[in-house]
């Protein structure tokens, strides 16, 4: 999941080297956490956030596969 995340955010981004996943496990859920260059936050958000929800949506589906939960939290 990480790698996935990741690869669509460098994807999107004017500085990839700043880009960065961190995976925190919970009970129910794992949580991943999507840092960006400040100046490329609008990028990955989009307008609306249609680009974050679609994120989270594509990665939801991975995670469904697997039979696990995800939430992708975009700081």
């Amino acid at each position: 999941m990480i790698e996935l995340v990741e690869y669509i955010a460098k994807a999107l981004v004017d500085h990839p080297e700043n880009v960065t996943v961190n995976q925190v496990e919970g009970e129910q859920s794992i949580i991943l956490e999507l840092k960006v260059d400040p100046e490329d936050m609008g990028k990955v958000i989009g307008k609306q956030g249609r680009i974050a929800k679609a994120i989270r949506t594509v990665v939801k589906a991975a995670a469904a596969k697997e039979g696990k939960r995800v939430v992708v939290e975009i700081i």
